[in-house]
């Protein structure tokens, strides 16, 4: 369910959450330890400053560092920001009307699918996948 570029962002901000307060990282660092393509962390880790998750601090001991206590970031927080979540919203089959009266054959199962895998991701916070 959940795209690579949202694991890998996840796990970008995870390693956020295990810096100091107000300390920032390198996205060079960040890439080499969760293995993933700097150019490509770097950008999807800079949409997140916009979303007011991560905040960016050029010069000398620049880099990023969250915007928030990793305990007040969910995980939906991130995955809507790199997927849109909100376009779940829709139909599964992409019918242009689906709603109870007009009911495509899986849009019970679907809601119910959907339901699930966002309150899983509106309840689990950076803090929570943080190892002790």
């Amino acid at each position: 369910m959940i795209n690579t570029t949202s694991l890998q962002t996840i796990k970008a901000l995870v390693e956020l959450a295990k810096l100091e307060s107000g300390r920032c990282e390198g996205i060079a660092r960040i890439a080499q330890r969760i293995h993933a393509p700097q150019n490509y962390l770097a950008k999807t880790v800079q949409g997140l400053v916009s979303e007011g998750l991560v905040i960016s601090q050029k010069g000398l001991n620049g880099g990023f560092r969250l915007a928030q206590k990793p305990s007040e970031i969910n995980l939906y927080q991130i995955v809507d920001a790199v997927e849109g979540l909100s376009s779940w919203e829709g139909c599964f089959l992409g019918n242009e009307t689906c709603s109870r009266k007009t009911a495509c054959l899986v849009h019970d199962r679907w809601g119910k699918a959907r339901a699930v895998y966002t309150d899983f991701l509106k309840k689990t916070t950076l803090a929570d996948l943080i190892s002790k």
